[in-house]
């Protein structure tokens, strides 16, 4: 298995299940896992240009590892925006529960994630 096709839902009683990635995937991940209640996701992703989109996750903070390329994360906190860089591979940081945030990338980049994936919202950037 790899963290390009295939990914591992981590439930509330501690255990992995591994997912293939396919174009329904968070919908199969709603309906098989009880709208994602008390899951996490561990995905990668690669993106070769900015996010259009900012994201919020209610459920529980994110950690996002850089594993390639370089990025910065932009979390809102409502009365100021924090960039935080990743510029290095394995530099990670902790998006606080709650909190909208972005990336954005002029290289290019391959990120790991670990998503408290319940009631996770979505907006254009």
């Amino acid at each position: 298995m790899t963290l390009k096709n295939t990914f591992a839902v981590l439930g509330p009683n501690g255990r992995a299940v591994a997912v293939d990635v396919t174009d329904d995937l968070h919908e199969r991940l709603d309906r098989e896992f009880d709208n994602f209640s008390g899951h996490s996701l561990v995905a990668c992703h690669t993106f070769q240009s900015d996010w259009p989109t900012w994201e919020m996750h209610p459920a529980g903070d994110e950690v996002v590892c850089l594993l390639s390329g370089e990025a910065r994360l932009v979390l809102d906190h409502g009365d100021r925006h924090e960039e935080i860089a990743l510029d290095e591979p394995l530099a990670f940081a902790i998006v606080p529960r709650g909190t909208w945030h972005t990336a954005k990338t002029k290289t290019g980049c391959t990120m790991l994630f670990i998503t408290p994936g319940e009631g996770t919202e979505n907006k254009d950037a």
